[in-house]
Formats: structure tokens, C-alpha cells, sequence
């Protein structure tokens, strides 16, 4: 900040960011020089005078006549800024600060060889990664984190606020990531269950992206849906994929992986969550705002006020005047014959 003796203090710039506390007494600054004419109207009667012989020069006043008005000048000015200072000038700058809960979501996308299929566009597993990236931007300071499955489950990614680290992590998912031929969503939940049994948050969601049913891995998907419970995750279930004509409602053929629509309702259900069918690109996206609503953050908006005052700058220039002014009423520079 510029020291309190420094002209810019009366630059348009920085008269301009003021807000005014008490602005009617800058109402009162044009009166001022109006105060001065009454005082020389009223008081011209009663001045000493001296006759003396006076010879007219031509030419420009003296500048010895000129500085007889210093001091009055002064005067004008230190009052002028006295009232400046009582308006009060602030700079008053706002800040809002959005905080919210936060919830703890875990995607489990699976990455098997039935994820290529190209009922949904370009595949199911682009598509699903394309509707994640857009969930994930939709989210306020939620902790996320990726698991990724096919015949084993990995933990990609742990919860973490960086989306543009889960962007990149999104982008590089491919099949080849695990070789091991299945589909281990029993695996993949317990893993996402184990890395937040221990996290503070208070909502836990579990978002479980597959086209298959349990083929492989350590754990049923029964059971692992039950820990989830335990431990207050929330299971949201998402199959992917088109049906086959005439295929039974609880299995269907979906391209060339049979998904066990019973089996995903059951880890929901026992998850306290929700099941979803996604058969299109459309239909995934609604699922996705749906899950989104449904998981809605309680957030509030805290708005932060910094105020600097300045009156005080004014007020050192206004006793500096004054003190100008004293110093300058016995001198040359004022008319004694005027007191």
C-alpha cells in the first residue's frame, strides 16, 4: 500500500473505489468556498485600512500579492478533507466461500472384454467413462475415487478431490489394464467397502458399472453387498447394454455377456442403494443424473467481508494543511492589517 503521504490517494482510480460510510458530508465540500465569500462579505466593513499613495503597474501581479492566499487556501483545503474523512472512504472487498459436506463415492467400472461391445456408442466402457467424466464434474468437493474389475479388481485411483488426476486416470482405462478373463464384482465391491470403512465422511456411495454377472473372484457379490451395509455404503448398481429379444426379464443377453439382472438388484437392495438399466448412451446419462440427484450435497454459502478504512490518510493531510496554515499566519505571506 502506497504511503499515507502519496498524491494517488486523490487519483480518480482510488476516489473511485470508495464506498462511502456516511457520504452526506461530501455534500457539505461545495459549501466550503462559500463559507469563505461570507466571511469576506461580512467581515469587509470592519478591516483596517491604510491610505497610502498607491502608483498602478502594469503587468502581472506580484508574487509576493499571490502569497497572501496561501493560508486561507490551506484552511479551505484542511476543512475540505476533514470532511472527507468523516464520509468515511472504505474499501470493502467480498469473497464467497461455498463449503459442503462432501460425500465419499467409489465408481467400480468394469473393464472386461464384454465392455467392447459396441451396442452403445463407441463401446459400452467409452461410454461409460464419457458419463463419468460428466458425473464427476458435476460434483462439489466429494471425495472420489476409481476401481477398476474384469477377472480381479484394482483400485485405481484412491478418494481424492483432484478430478483432473481422475480425469487422466479415465482416459487411460483400457481391457489390456487386467489380462485375468471374468467379471469379479463380489471383489470389486469388497475393495471399494475396504478403502472407506475407515474414511470420516458421513455418506458413503458405491457406483457399480457392469454388462456381466459374477464369474470370478474370492467373495460373492452377496455377501460383499452386505459389508457395504455394514459399514454405511450406499450401492448403486448400473448394467450396461442392449437386451435380446425374448430374453427372461431377471438374465438377459446383452450382446455377448449375459447380465444376471437379479444378481445387480439383490447387491442394490442388500446396499441400501438402487438399481439402473442402462441400454443407450442416453439412457446412461439419465442414470447418471438421477444418481446425481439422489446424492445431492447440503452445501452453504458463506460470504466474507473485508473492509479497510481510509480516513485516516485524509485526516493526516487535513492536520498537515492546518498546520501550514498556523505556520504561515505570521508571516509575509498573510495581511496583517486583515486581523
Amino acid at each position: 500500500m502506497d504511503p499515507w503521504f502519496s498524491p494517488k490517494w486523490f487519483g480518480y482510480e482510488a476516489l473511485r473505489s470508495y464506498e462511502w460510510v456516511y457520504p452526506y458530508f461530501l455534500y457539505l465540500l461545495p459549501l466550503v468556498p462559500i463559507l469563505f465569500w461570507l466571511r469576506n462579505a461580512f467581515h469587509r466593513n470592519h478591516k483596517q485600512r491604510l491610505t497610502i499613495t498607491y502608483t498602478s503597474v502594469d503587468g502581472l501581479r506580484s508574487w509576493l500579492t499571490l502569497l497572501r492566499f496561501v493560508q486561507p487556501v490551506f484552511v479551505g483545503l484542511a476543512i475540505c478533507l476533514i470532511l472527507v474523512s468523516l464520509a468515511r472512504p472504505q474499501v470493502i472487498s467480498e469473497r464467497r466461500d461455498q463449503y459442503s459436506e462432501g460425500i465419499d463415492i467409489m465408481l467400480l467400472l468394469d473393464i472386461s472384454d464384454s465392455m467392447m461391445e459396441k451396442d452403445l456408442n463407441p463401446n459400452r466402457l467409452e461410454a461409460a467413462k464419457r458419463v463419468a467424466r460428466q458425473f464427476i464434474k458435476g460434483r462439489l468437493q466429494d471425495r472420489i475415487g476409481l476401481i477398476i474389475f474384469a477377472g480381479e479388481a484394482v483400485s485405481l485411483c484412491p478418494l481424492t478431490t483432484d478430478y483432473e488426476l481422475l480425469y487422466g486416470f479415465l482416459d487411460e482405462i483400457n481391457p489390456a489394464m487386467i489380462p485375468t478373463a471374468g467379471t469379479a464384482i463380489g471383489s470389486a465391491l469388497a475393495v471399494a467397502v475396504n478403502r472407506m470403512r475407515e474414511t470420516p465422511g458421513e455418506s458413503k456411495v458405491a457406483i457399480l458399472i457392469s454388462d456381466g454377472d459374477n464369474t470370478s473372484g474370492n467373495l460373492g457379490p452377496a455377501t460383499s453387498a452386505q459389508l457395504a451395509n455394514a459399514f454405511g455404503v450406499k450401492v448403486y448398481t448400473i448394467s450396461v447394454g442392449r437386451a435380446k429379444k425374448g430374453a427372461r426379464t431377471d438374465s438377459i443377453s446383452v450382446g455377448g455377456a449375459l447380465v444376471d439382472e437379479g444378481e445387480l438388484q439383490n447387491i442394490a437392495g442388500l446396499g441400501n442403494g438402487k438399481y439402473f438399466r442402462a441400454t443407450d448412451n442416453t439412457a446412461l446419462e439419465t442414470v447418471f443424473k438421477q444418481i446425481d440427484q439422489l446424492e445431492k450435497v447440503k452445501s452453504r454459502d458463506v460470504l466474507s467481508r473485508d473492509v479497510s478504512d481510509f480516513y485516516r490518510i485524509y485526516l493526516y493531510w487535513a492536520v498537515l494543511f492546518l498546520l501550514l496554515a498556523i505556520g504561515t499566519k505570521s508571516t509575509f505571506m498573510s495581511n496583517i492589517l486583515e486581523d
